[in-house]
């Protein structure tokens, strides 16, 4: 069973690319982020005639998150709470095949200290309560989207470069440890070791040509699930396409 994570940077400008990478790789789960729409306009028709049921909930112009599985969506929730109609669509949940995913698009955080940076590590904190209340250690639980923090060294291309900046400070890479202490298992590093590979390139300065970028996007999954994973990757095919999204796709397969 192969499950990603990719904040698509707007669904309905990417759809043909979705569709064709989801053609060609025959992913079964994928969780994005950034879907950029209200549901009335969500492509709901050309992901289903794909064969893809869908959990979504977005709004104009930025956020949204979806979850597309060729499987049955079981217990969908939406945000941290199903009473806040009004919060930011950054956080949806769902069973598949036995296996609790809850794909999230933590916030940015604009400048270090903002208010949104606040914001942001609240967030993250709300998110580790969330696991807290609601998820099983001992089952098999995976989280997964953009976490816009790039937890260790080795996920950022200039360790210098970003030391002390926004995604790599260290308030942001604490709040995300924070999380992880849960139970989870960041599967690409258990299955990679230090192997230095990137998620997300900025638009500008030819950072992907010349691969200055950071790994943001993640799969984390309890130490159960963990032991079925026996393959976890960075697509970057989809980040050569013109007009792509400023990151690509993060897989991991498991054996069930």
């Amino acid at each position: 069973m192969k499950i990603a994570t990719w904040n698509v940077n707007s669904i309905n400008v990417r759809l043909e690319q979705l569709l064709t990478w989801l053609k060609d790789t025959q992913t079964d789960v994928i969780c994005l982020q950034e879907t950029k729409t209200v549901d009335d306009n969500f492509p709901y028709e050309a992901i289903e005639n794909a064969g893809y049921k869908v959990a979504f909930t977005g709004e104009k112009s930025y956020n949204g998150v979806a979850i597309l599985s060729k499987f049955e969506l079981e217990d969908v929730k939406k945000n941290f709470h199903d009473d806040e109609l009004d919060a930011p669509k950054r956080l949806i949940a769902a069973t598949v095949n036995g296996i609790r995913i809850v794909n999230t698009y933590i916030p940015n955080g604009t400048e270090l200290w903002s208010d949104k940076f606040k914001f942001k590590l609240d967030w993250i904190q709300r998110l580790r309560r969330k696991f807290d209340e609601t998820c099983d250690l001992d089952g098999d639980v995976l989280l997964c989207g953009d976490f816009n923090v790039a937890p260790e060294e080795l996920d950022v291309w200039n360790v210098k470069a970003w030391e002390g900046k926004l995604h790599f400070s260290k308030p942001e890479r604490a709040a995300i440890h924070h999380v992880k202490q849960w139970g989870f298992v960041d599967v690409f590093r258990q299955l990679n070791g230090d192997l230095k590979e990137f998620s997300w390139w900025n638009y500008r300065e030819g950072a992907f040509q010349r691969n200055h970028g950071l790994r943001i996007d993640h799969i984390w999954t309890s130490k159960s699930l963990a032991k079925k994973c026996v393959a976890c990757w960075i697509d970057r095919t989809p980040r050569e396409w013109e007009r792509p999204s400023d990151h690509t796709p993060v897989v991991a397969e498991f054996k069930l």
